[in-house]
């Protein structure tokens, strides 16, 4: 049985890792810390769990830590990139849902998040922690750097294209909305009801943090530079991203054969869908699963290639995509503990 700990349990993201390990098979939460909740039974803060989690959220305490097999951080930016050379060195593997290691160069990671990691070494043995490409080098990571949500919906819509070929990789375009819960538990203005509810739009155009995690990760995927037109939207939703992407093709694909294409890149990924022509994704049907659903079209026949992404941003895009590496880095199967369909409605 796999020992796992979370660091920053009281989030969405926290409380989503503790909803799918209690129905895992093979692993178990021994640990759960938070700096404002210390000593609170977790079910007492959140009642969806009684009667399936008895733990109470303890402080930071490394130690203890280093003791699970396996330790999430669900946290701020800033505390996994201070605490991981730690737990590493004790022989727990790490699984950050932060930003802290998803950019392979810490110059980025300075410009765009303002930190700089204290030892150099321990950062540059992160694995990006997108199965869909870097499944061989999970199996037998230690540090995993959890994809951002926004990065994991369009790196899967856009990576047939350009492992193909078949795009100008310098006129990538992304318009994607995200439910509220991708912006944290904490109380802010612009996450209250009355500012979400029957609203939406677009934030961080001039420069978003995911931007350079998406580019960087597609060229490093490709081989190719890759230049994206980023726009984030926020949409009056608890859960969800759905993503409509935009790419000019170099010369005349039937949609067809783009079709092909897609279901041939995923058919074997058992939390991809590609879903039958003519078809659109929505939120709600992936709502609480470990899954992506895609489609794609070529509207009026014309050079522009359109694709659709949607998925859980708590789910494939957090904590059930962190859950799916710890089982590659431990030897599972891919799919313990997430296969769980979609809730509807």
């Amino acid at each position: 049985m796999i020992s796992a700990g979370i660091v920053g349990g009281t989030g969405y993201t926290g409380v989503e890792l503790l909803r799918l390990l209690a129905n895992h098979p093979e692993a178990r939460v021994d640990c759960i810390t938070s700096r404002g909740a210390e000593g609170t039974p977790v079910a007492d803060l959140f009642p969806s769990l009684y009667g399936r989690c008895d733990l109470a959220f303890s402080g930071m305490d490394v130690d203890r830590l280093s003791q699970c097999d396996v330790v999430f951080f669900a946290t701020p930016h800033g505390v996994a990139l201070e605490m991981a050379g730690a737990l590493l060195a004790a022989g727990s593997r790490v699984v950050d849902l932060s930003a802290d290691f998803r950019l392979p160069d810490a110059d980025l990671l300075a410009r765009w998040y303002g930190l700089t990691p204290p030892d150099s070494a321990v950062f540059g043995q992160a694995v990006y922690g997108l199965p869909e490409v870097h499944r061989e080098a999970l199996r037998s990571a230690r540090l995993v750097a959890n994809p951002g949500c926004y990065p994991t919906a369009v790196q899967l819509g856009l990576l047939p294209l350009l492992e193909q070929d078949l795009v100008d990789p310098a006129r990538l375009m992304a318009s994607a909305a995200s439910g509220a819960s991708g912006a944290g538990r904490a109380a802010k203005v612009d996450s209250l009801h009355c500012e979400v509810a029957e609203n939406f739009h677009a934030y961080g155009v001039a420069g978003h943090r995911h931007l350079p995690e998406i580019e960087t990760q597609l060229e490093r995927a490709t081989g190719r530079p890759v230049a994206l037109t980023f726009v984030p939207h926020l949409a009056p939703m608890n859960r969800g991203i759905h993503a409509t992407l935009f790419a000019t093709l170099r010369e005349p694909v039937e949609e067809s054969a783009l079709q092909a294409i897609f279901a041939a890149r995923y058919a074997d990924e058992p939390f991809v869908s590609v879903l039958p022509a003519g078809r659109h994704p929505a939120t709600a049907s992936v709502r609480a699963a470990n899954t992506c659903q895609l489609a794609v079209f070529r509207p009026q026949g014309r050079d522009t290639v359109v694709v659709l992404a949607v998925i859980d941003n708590l789910v494939k895009g957090a904590a059930g995509q962190a859950i799916q590496n710890m089982n590659l880095m431990f030897g599972l199967p891919e799919t313990m503990g997430l296969e769980g369909g979609a809730v509807a409605p």
